[in-house]
């Protein structure tokens, strides 16, 4: 008989959420993540008690931290897996040893007949975010072939709505809200990255939850391969949200003494909505080690200006114009490495094209740095084209099974990244490229999908997703100046777990301005904006066509790390007038666009989107107000703006970028036009009166505390 949980292992608070581990000498159980609790101890007990009813199990089986099957549990199983001729497929784990403080715990288990030994650990920190992970060693004489290891966060049953994020190329991030009563709601992702489609993240709370209201579950898997995020209301009464890597069949076969190690997780509870959870998953980024600690560079990237049309004096007057503008990056993109005249050859030979740099890069680096900008360039290492001196040398280095034919994606096939001698030859070509030349940016690409990856013949994503980290790892090791960005086709491949290794993300291929509002509100989900790389494009979208003016453009792009993607060759000399306004308005709001507290605004206009920083001194703001589309009426509801010090009064203005949204309005609102003064719990209550806007355009608004 299993004995009922009983015993109280550990409580980790913070003053505003708690996390309550209990087990009796088996599994840890979280049986409290939420509201903070005060005191816990094992008075507690009653109130935790289940009844256990009739017509089943004469016990209430335990939800464990990983679940057990062998011990009741019906829902999808912590661990699955088997030994030769499927023994030990359900385990059942004893607790072996166990430390907590206020802050973090650890838990040591071990199944004897099963010859399997479990560490989890447990870390609630000063951001409120609670990170989980747990390794398994296969203590055993055979190999242990494990298909899933799966982590369980149960939350109450009054989580009855879920928010999950996603989309497509170009139009990542979009936010879908589902309801979940007495239904299974699975996250799931097969690309072999994370995905346009599917961020690796779920969002449980109360009935339409807002940003600023509600209670709000959140939980991250921190992983750049496949993934499973399972919401389950149907087990038995509970609702869990289980989490971990997607293996395929036969993808991990642990040998005797060998250890598999989860994805860490990342959850974060508040009771005030889920911007509150935003703003706990940004602290935590912020205060990590590797954060990037020093302003961030506007930059400019050739791309959209000359695609693979690459010429040293075009691109010297290019320098020029960027420089002039305040452009404190310049960036080479696809195009400069040998045979890459084009998108069907080139990739893996990642040495200069001598015939379009018969010098090499450095008369342009030099030329760029001595503009006083900092040189950056494009690279996708996990790609090789069949058309390459690399394929025609080692074709056997794909990732592919050379039973059945292969595969192409953009004219591309994938490098196998889990063999030593791939990684060696991709850090030998990529080490050199970086000592022999002056670059302090690296944006890494990676632009398909990997389909059937096979790796040493059995499935390959896990192997190729450690490759790839342990080869960001081994050059940043050895370049610790250089900065890096994750691009694949845009956000395809953004998470906690690449963000170790990155500095910046490619937020996405579309910089249309209108695309952009949905996809970098999804965006500030989890990441603060000084990680969202936002470029002002043309005057046409490269890849919707549309046309938007400039102020549109700017603002779109204002609160992240901002570059330009634009032919500044063929912009006019107002626009550059223009454009050098509006790097200096950003330089100057930079140390509260990326060190404050993200505000989302809940503006009951569909039509009508608020967001914008507010520093975490409360000294100042900036809030942008976007009309996407025409509404039913000219006129919409005021803007409540959050976040900011009640007790303190504002100077409220409307700074000049953008101003032409203001054009259709006989009268706008005096504060438009001429400032005005109000508290925090004014502007939060009663809020400033909308101005008129044309569909597709945006203002500014700055204020600062002025007592």
């Amino acid at each position: 008989m299993v004995p009922e949980m009983t015993g109280l292992l550990a409580h980790l608070t913070d003053g505003n959420s708690s996390l309550l581990i209990a087990s009796n000498d088996g599994m840890p159980c979280l049986v409290h993540w939420g509201a903070p609790l005060g005191t816990a101890d094992e008075r507690l007990r009653g109130a935790l008690e289940r009844p256990v009813p009739g017509g089943g199990l004469d016990i209430d089986p335990p939800l464990g931290l990983l679940a057990e099957s062998s011990v009741g549990w019906f829902g999808k199983p912590g661990l699955e897996g088997h030994r030769p001729g499927g023994r030990d497929f359900a385990p059942q784990f004893v607790l072996r040893s166990s430390e907590a403080s206020a802050d973090r715990a650890e838990f040591v288990l071990s199944d004897d007949a099963a010859a399997l030994s479990l560490r989890i650990d447990v870390e609630l920190h000063p951001s409120g975010v609670a990170t989980l992970a747990v390794s398994i060693i296969n203590n055993g004489d055979s190999g242990y072939s494990l298909g899933a290891c799966r982590l369980s966060l149960p939350v109450p049953a009054q989580a009855r709505e879920l928010l999950t994020v996603g989309g497509r190329w170009t139009n990542e991030f979009g936010q879908t809200r589902t309801p979940w009563i007495a239904n299974c709601l699975t996250v799931e992702n097969r690309r072999g990255k994370t995905s346009h489609e599917r961020l690796g993240v779920v969002f449980a709370g109360t009935p339409a939850f807002g940003e600023q209201s509600g209670e709000v579950w959140g939980c991250h898997i921190g992983w750049s391969g496949n993934f499973e995020i399972s919401c389950d209301a149907v087990t038995d009464g509970r609702r869990s949200i289980q989490v971990g890597e997607l293996l395929a069949s036969g993808e991990i076969v642990l040998a005797p003494g060998e250890r598999y190690d989860t994805p860490t997780i990342y959850a974060a509870y508040s009771d005030r909505g889920l911007n509150a959870v935003s703003n706990s998953f940004h602290s935590y980024m912020r205060a990590r080690p590797v954060h990037p600690s020093t302003p961030r560079p506007v930059l400019l990237n050739i791309w959209e200006a000359v695609y693979f049309d690459h010429d040293l004096d075009n691109l010297r007057r290019l320098a020029d114009i960027a420089a002039s503008c305040g452009v404190e990056r310049f960036v080479v993109d696809d195009g400069w490495f040998h045979g890459r005249r084009n998108d069907r050859a080139g990739l893996g030979d990642w040495w200069v094209d001598t015939t379009v740099w018969p010098a090499g890069l450095t008369p342009l680096i030099e030329y760029v740095r001595g503009l006083g900008m900092q040189f950056g360039i494009w690279v996708e290492p996990e790609m090789v084209n069949p058309d390459s001196d690399l394929h025609r040398a080692h074709p056997e280095w794909t990732l592919v099974d050379d039973r059945y034919p292969a595969v192409l994606g953009r004219n591309q096939l994938v490098l196998d990244l889990g063999r030593r001698e791939v990684c060696d030859y991709l850090f030998r070509h990529l080490d050199a490229l970086l000592t022999d030349h002056d670059i302090a940016y690296v944006k890494w690409d990676m632009n398909r999908d990997l389909v059937a990856a096979t790796s040493a013949g059995r499935a390959g994503v896990h192997r190729q997703t450690v490759g790839v980290y342990d080869l960001f790892d081994r050059l940043r090791a050895v370049h610790p100046g250089v900065e890096f960005e994750t691009c694949a086709s845009g956000g395809g491949r953004v998470d906690f777990g690449i963000f170790e290794r990155t500095d910046r993300a490619w937020t996405s291929d579309s910089i249309d301005a209108l695309d952009r509002q949905e996809i970098q509100r999804g965006f500030s989900l989890l990441f603060p904006p000084e990680l969202m790389g936002s470029h002002i494009g043309s005057p046409v979208a490269h890849t919707t066509g549309r046309s938007h003016d400039l102020g549109f453009r700017a603002i779109a792009a204002m609160f992240g790390s901002l570059g330009i993607e634009w032919n500044l060759l063929q912009a006019s000399d107002q626009d550059r007038a223009e454009l050098s306004e509006i790097i200096s308005v950003h330089k100057r709001l930079r140390p509260l666009l990326h060190h404050g507290d993200v505000i989302r605004v809940d503006h009951p206009d569909p039509n009508v989107m608020v967001h914008g920083v507010v520093g975490l001194d409360r000294e100042s703001a900036v809030f942008a107000c976007t009309r996407l589309r025409s509404g039913p009426s000219l006129h919409t509801a005021p803007l409540r703006l959050t976040g900011l010090d009640h007790s303190r009064s504002y100077q409220v203005v409307v700074l000049p970028v953008g101003v032409s949204a203001l054009g259709s309005a006989r009268r706008q609102p005096e504060w438009v036009t001429s400032g005005i003064e109000m508290t925090g719990r004014q502007l939060s209550s009663i809020g400033l009166n909308a101005p008129v806007l044309r569909p597709e355009t945006s203002i500014l608004i700055h204020l600062t505390a002025i007592d």
